[in-house]
């Protein structure tokens, strides 16, 4: 009798024990980590990254982020090596790396509308591409989304770096134009813009996406990767586009999440951050989110061989895929 009443405690245990693992899903097993540079300083423009750190949707994905703050270049070329599996990065560096032979294939979009501009203050009369001729303009450096956005404004007016003066002043474009540093400045159009503005300084915009449409800002992969871990790819795309969604529906909600991850948010002007936080989420908005648009590769293609930057036509059809959206 005893020998009966152990083993019937005994399966009584190990059917407890089999019934919980179960339950507990994917939290039982360990998660994949995943370290995602994004190109810039902890800001408020990441927020859909942050939201899906807060509400678990990495986690429910099986995945553990960490955020790495380092240049673009670099991520690129560390997940064209394979030495990382993603990386958040602007359009035109896919098409520069595949180039280079380097595998990167662009698997979510993130902003829709090109997001770098070119701002004066008001003063200096720079209202068109065409009125930056001569001009000294600073920019954190000859890379990146700010430096392609303004190639692009001044390819549009039939200008070249030969006519203007170029000046690299790091993430430092809001004091450098404050204080004169330079005439004009090339920013991102959700932030310095409406710094500038709450110090209380009249400036003028000139928005790429004005004036051509380009492939943007977004989340970018390997052949590697995507060929033996689709089903990584797919879990990323999906968390990161569910915190996007969100952040876009409840941006209150967002900014308050944001500041877990951006030091001094807390402290910062609020009216101005969320006004960044505004502007910037007018630039992701799409029908579907994620999506690529054909068109806008062909654009920036097309961009960066007048510029010389491409010496040839790619097959831009294998620079970005959309298979993995929801």
């Amino acid at each position: 009798m005893l020998k009966r009443i152990l083993l019937l405690v005994f399966l009584g245990v190990l059917i407890t024990a089999c019934s919980g693992e179960a339950g507990t899903g994917s939290k039982s097993e360990a998660l994949v980590h995943v370290k995602l540079p994004l190109g810039y300083i902890p800001n408020v423009q990441f927020a859909p990254l942050y939201v899906s750190i807060e509400k678990g949707y990495f986690q429910e994905a099986g995945i553990e982020v960490e955020f790495d703050y380092s240049f673009e270049t670099d991520a690129v070329a560390l997940v064209g090596a394979n030495e990382l599996q993603f990386a958040v990065v602007s359009g035109e560096q896919v098409l520069l790396a595949r180039a280079q032979g380097l595998p990167v294939v662009y698997v979510a979009a993130w902003y829709q509308q090109y997001p770098v501009a070119v701002v004066a203050k008001a003063e200096q009369g720079i209202k068109s591409p065409a009125d930056l001729a001569g001009k000294r303009i600073g920019l954190p450096g000859l890379y990146g989304a700010n430096y392609i956005g303004l190639e692009a404004l001044l390819y549009s007016a039939g200008l070249s770096d030969a006519n203007v003066t170029l000046d690299s002043i790091g993430f430092n474009q809001v004091e450098a134009l404050a204080t004169d540093q330079v005439q004009a400045v090339s920013v991102y159009a959700a932030n310095e813009p409406v710094q500038l503005r709450a110090q209380g300084y009249e400036v003028d915009e000139i928005r790429v996406a004005d004036h051509v449409q380009l492939a943007s800002n977004g989340l970018i992969s390997n052949e590697k990767t995507i060929a033996e871990n689709p089903e990584l790819v797919r879990a990323m795309v999906g968390a990161f586009l569910k915190g996007m969604s969100d952040a876009i529906a409840n941006p209150d909600e967002a900014y308050e999440l944001s500041k877990k991850h951006v030091p001094n948010l807390a402290e910062a002007d609020e009216n101005v951050q969320k006004e960044v936080l505004a502007r910037s989420i007018a630039l992701w908005e799409a029908e579907r989110l994620g999506y690529s648009e054909a068109q806008a590769w062909q654009n920036m293609q097309d961009t960066l061989l007048q510029m010389g930057l491409l010496e040839e036509a790619l097959e831009i059809e294998q620079a970005f895929t959309n298979e993995f959206l929801p």
